[in-house]
C-alpha cells in the first residue's frame, strides 16, 4: 500500500520549491501518493505571494540589506530565546491544525526553514502530528534550525554534522543524504545531444551564467563583464538564463549583444548545464548541487551574503568549483577556467565522486523506513 506524503516549501528562493518538486516526483514513481503546498496559501494565497515576493525583491534590488537580515539572525540565534520567526509562525498554527484534521499524511517533509517553524509550533502545543523530516538545501546549518523540532533531519554531507551538532540539533537526528535533485540533472546525454536540441553552435565553447530561478544576486555586473569578453571572440559564447526576472530579459533582449544567448525563465537548465563548458553562477546550494550532478566545471561569482558564502566555500573546499569574488578579474578567471582541460576533468570528477544524483531516491527510501 502506498504512504501518504505532505511535501512543505516556499518561494523564497527557487531550490526549495525544486528540492521539494524533486521528492515529490520520486515518491510518486515509487507509486505514492505526494502532495506539495506551500503552508501559506492555507490562510491566503496574497500572504504567499507577498512572502515570496518580499524575499525575491530583497534578493534581487538589495542582495546586502539580505545578507544583513542573515548576520542578525547569526546573532540572534545566541540568546536564550526564541526567534521572531519562530513566534510569527504560530500564526499559521490554526490553519495547518485543520488542514491536516481533513488529510491524512504518513510524513511530512519540509525543505524550508519556516514551515518546519510551523510544524515545531504545533508539537510544542501538544498537537499530533505524521513524522516530519527537514531537508536543508544550503551547505549549512542556516540560522534557527535549531530551534525547530523535526524527527529527522536530512543534511547535504556528513561533514556538516558538526556544525548542526553546535548549533543544537541533535546527532542522532541528522542523516547526511544529500540535496535531492530532479532526475533529469543525471540524465547523461551527451554535450553534441544537448547542443542539437538547443541549437547551439557544436564547434564553439560556451560559458553559461545564471542568478538562480529568480536572477538574483550580482547577475548584472557578471553579465555585463561576460558579455563584453565574449563580444571580442569568435570561439566563445555566452548564455545567459535571466530566471524570473522579466525586467533583466528585457533589457538584455533589447541590448542584443554580440555572441551572447539570452533565455528566461526555462525548464531546460539541466540541458544548457550539459551543452555548456562552464557555469558562472551565484553558489545557491541547489543550482550548485544540480550543476555538481550534472557534472560541468563551476566559476562561483561573488555570494549573496548569508548562507551562499557558504555554499560557496564548501564547493571550493572540495575541489567542485572555483570562486571568484571580483567582478574586474572574472573574464580573465573565467577563461583560464575554460581553456584549462585538465582543471576541468579534475573538477568534475570530484564533483561526481562526491555527488552522484542519488540523494532523491535515498531520502524517499528514509521516509518509507520513518512512516512504518
Amino acid at each position: 500500500m502506498g504512504m501518504d506524503a505532505l511535501i512543505l516549501s516556499c518561494g523564497t528562493g527557487g531550490g526549495h520549491d525544486s528540492a521539494a518538486k524533486a521528492i515529490v516526483e520520486e515518491l510518486r514513481t515509487r507509486g505514492h501518493h505526494a502532495v506539495m503546498l506551500n503552508p501559506y496559501t492555507l490562510r491566503s494565497q496574497s500572504l504567499a505571494r507577498r512572502i515570496n515576493g518580499a524575499y525575491i525583491s530583497m534578493v534581487q534590488n538589495t542582495p546586502r540589506l539580505f545578507g544583513a537580515v542573515y548576520t542578525a539572525g547569526e546573532l540572534y540565534r545566541k540568546l536564550p530565546c526564541r526567534s521572531p520567526v519562530y513566534h510569527v509562525n504560530h500564526r499559521m498554527v490554526p490553519f495547518m491544525k485543520k488542514y491536516l484534521a481533513s488529510h491524512s499524511y504518513d510524513v511530512i517533509i519540509t525543505t524550508h526553514l519556516y514551515p518546519a517553524e510551523i510544524l515545531t509550533n504545533m508539537k510544542n502545543r501538544d498537537l499530533q502530528i505524521p513524522k516530519t523530516i527537514f531537508v536543508s538545501t544550503d551547505y549549512v546549518c542556516i540560522p534557527f534550525t535549531e530551534e525547530t523540532n523535526c524527527d529527522a533531519y536530512v543534511i547535504p554531507a556528513p561533514d556538516l554534522a558538526s556544525d548542526y551538532v553546535r548549533r543544537g540539533v541533535p546527532l542522532e537526528k541528522l542523516h547526511p543524504l544529500g540535496i535531492p535533485t530532479s532526475p533529469v540533472f543525471s540524465n547523461r546525454q551527451s554535450k553534441e545531444e544537448a547542443r542539437r536540441r538547443l541549437h547551439l553552435d557544436p564547434h564553439k565553447k560556451y560559458i553559461l551564467t545564471a542568478g538562480g530561478s529568480m536572477g538574483g544576486g550580482t547577475i548584472r555586473e557578471t553579465i555585463e563583464t561576460l558579455m563584453d569578453g565574449v563580444a571580442q571572440r569568435q570561439d566563445v559564447s555566452l548564455v545567459v538564463v535571466c530566471g524570473n526576472n522579466q525586467e533583466l530579459y528585457n533589457a538584455l533582449t533589447e541590448k542584443r549583444p554580440k555572441n551572447t544567448v539570452i533565455v528566461g525563465y526555462t525548464q531546460d537548465m539541466a540541458d544548457y548545464m550539459r551543452a555548456s563548458d562552464l557555469f558562472v553562477t551565484k553558489p545557491g546550494g541547489l543550482s550548485s548541487t544540480e550543476a555538481a550532478v550534472c557534472g560541468i566545471p563551476i566559476l562561483h561569482t561573488a555570494a549573496i551574503p548569508g548562507c551562499e558564502t557558504c555554499n560557496a566555500q564548501y564547493f571550493h573546499t572540495h575541489g567542485m568549483s572555483q570562486v571568484c569574488q571580483d567582478p574586474h578579474q572574472l573574464m580573465a578567471v573565467a577563461m583560464d577556467l575554460l581553456f584549462d582541460q585538465a582543471q576541468c576533468d579534475a573538477m568534475v570528477a570530484r564533483q561526481r565522486a562526491t555527488m552522484d544524483g542519488s540523494a532523491r531516491g535515498i531520502l524517499c527510501s528514509f521516509a518509507e523506513y520513518l512512516s512504518k
